[in-house]
């Protein structure tokens, strides 16, 4: 066993107690915000959020209060449904990791209630903690998100996004919450001021290098293994890296009807491929793996810091993770 396998199995345990967390936390009186609620937060998400917080805390060395850390764990899992959730309402998504989304099965306005619900949840689970820096964290951390998803709703069937608004989106929508996962796993474990720090920046790598590679795979990967059907970013009107870069270097005529097809709610097979062949043409593809494996090196620098050992060198390998995966 190696890689990302040997990672889950080490901190299998923590991350069992993590789910029964989850599961728990979830105290509503309303039937139908549980039932939402559990429904989504059942349905195969990987965890990898409370993941990072897990073993940044067990980096940063120090005694850690296990029941905080296992709240921790559980709101950061309750912010990242709240936004499926929204996501799934904003992009009119049918499937999510191969099931049928929230919002199919229940309709808009319960989905979009039942991530307010989770957004509420998770604060005032943390209030509980008792920690300002926490309070702090978690909030700003939504602020950001919200400002992301805003943004990224504003710039969207944008031909002239260039990449310092892209990388801003994804930087405040995606890389901001992996960042507070790490930084709380190093606040709940007391870490010093330069150990926070170094994990914040580590994770805010991470976030950056896991979207673009996201934002890729939907282009390039096996839709069956994702979970999703491809192409959803083209049919949804967002821009993204490999397209930005293919609508900066294309010709002419290329561009006008690339620019014809996104947003095209009928988008056929044919079409996706077309773009996807005009994206290894001009080198697209490989231009945003290479940005994200720069990002994933610098994550990799943050953790200079520290001093070798297993905890360490399971973030090396999620690092990597973040660009090799194919779903």
């Amino acid at each position: 066993m190696g890689g990302m396998d040997l990672v889950w199995s080490t901190y299998k345990e923590s991350l069992d107690e993590v789910e029964e967390q989850i599961l728990k936390g979830l105290d509503s009186k309303i039937d139908l915000v549980n039932d939402i609620a559990t429904y989504i937060l059942n349905s195969g998400g990987k965890r990898i959020r409370p993941l990072f917080l897990m073993i940044s805390s067990e980096l940063t060395g120090n005694t850690v209060n296990k029941e905080h850390l296992l709240l921790g764990a559980g709101l950061i899992e309750y912010i990242h449904t709240a936004t499926l959730l929204h996501d799934d309402v904003l992009d009119n998504a049918d499937v999510r990791r191969g099931n049928a989304t929230a919002r199919v099965k229940w309709g808009n306005q319960p989905s979009i209630l039942v991530g307010d619900y989770l957004y509420t949840l998770a604060v005032c689970q943390a209030v509980t903690i008792e920690n300002h820096e926490v309070n702090h964290l978690l909030s700003s951390t939504c602020r950001s998100m919200t400002e992301g998803e805003t943004l990224q709703f504003y710039h969207n069937k944008d031909f002239n996004l260039g990449e310092e608004t892209y990388f801003k989106i994804v930087e405040y929508k995606t890389a901001s919450l992996i960042s507070a996962s790490c930084r709380l796993g190093a606040i709940i474990a007391k870490g010093s001021e330069e150990t926070k720090g170094a994990l914040s920046s580590y994770g805010r790598h991470i976030g950056i290098a896991f979207q673009v590679a996201d934002d890729t795979l939907d282009y390039t990967a096996d839709g069956r293994r994702l979970g999703k059907s491809l192409g959803e970013d083209l049919k949804g009107g967002k821009i993204t890296l490999p397209l930005i870069h293919l609508l900066q270097h294309c010709k002419e005529e290329e561009r006008k009807e690339v620019e014809r097809l996104i947003g095209e709610p009928g988008l056929q097979e044919e079409d996706l491929k077309q773009v996807t062949a005009l994206m290894r043409n001009y080198g697209s593809i490989n231009y945003a793996i290479k940005k994200a494996q720069d990002f994933v090196d610098l994550a990799k620098e943050d953790l200079s810091c520290f001093k070798d050992s297993s905890h360490r060198q399971s973030l090396i390998t999620m690092a990597d993770y973040v660009v090799e995966r194919d779903h």
